[in-house]
């Protein structure tokens, strides 16, 4: 038990709870932009901490995916209608595209590997924090071509994800872009 409560199943005990509570928040709202930048912030730290600390546990890795699942589900409540309304149709066929290509990666792990995997790329990082920034933008001048950005960014890590998975003879979930697989290392 000792072994499960440490500083970073903390911080992604707070992710959850900061998740969850976001429900309670209009979007925009300050209260809502303090607890979505906290949960932010754990979601970054807790993995950190981990590594850093040697804290690193399969129990701490599926407590992680679970925040992170909690924590794009309430987004999807809370963020999505506001862009429904906001994004041309164009954006929305983008999105589509990318959940496409997203899917076939996961499928192609699922048939080659036989289990779901969700590579932590440099690729998909970057798509995580630029989809973090939509909140923040979401009422701007800007908000419509960010997310158009965002969409781009999406597509280019889902494909490499895809290339990836296709590419390697072993499955690695860590594998950090489709450039090393051509690379000594």
């Amino acid at each position: 038990m000792k072994q499960l409560i440490n500083i970073p199943n903390i911080l992604t005990v707070i992710r959850i709870l900061g998740a969850a509570s976001l429900l309670a928040f209009v979007p925009g709202s300050l209260w809502f932009i303090v607890i979505y930048t906290v949960a932010g912030i754990t979601d970054g730290l807790d993995g950190y901490i981990a590594r850093k600390t040697d804290k690193v546990t399969v129990f701490g890795a599926k407590l992680d995916s679970a925040a992170d699942l909690l924590f794009y589900g309430v987004m999807l409540i809370c963020i999505f209608p506001v862009l429904w309304q906001l994004l041309p149709w164009s954006v929305w066929v983008l999105v589509a595209v990318v959940i496409a290509v997203r899917l076939c990666a996961y499928l192609v792990v699922a048939v080659r590997f036989h289990r779901f995997s969700a590579s932590h790329t440099w690729m998909n990082k970057t798509t995580g924090a630029f989809l973090f920034a939509v909140p923040y933008l979401i009422a701007t001048p800007v908000a419509v071509g960010y997310c158009w950005a965002v969409a781009v960014v999406a597509l280019v890590a889902s494909c490499e994800e895809l290339l990836i998975h296709l590419l390697k003879k072993q499955y690695d979930g860590n594998t950090k872009t489709v450039l090393s697989l051509f690379t000594n290392k």
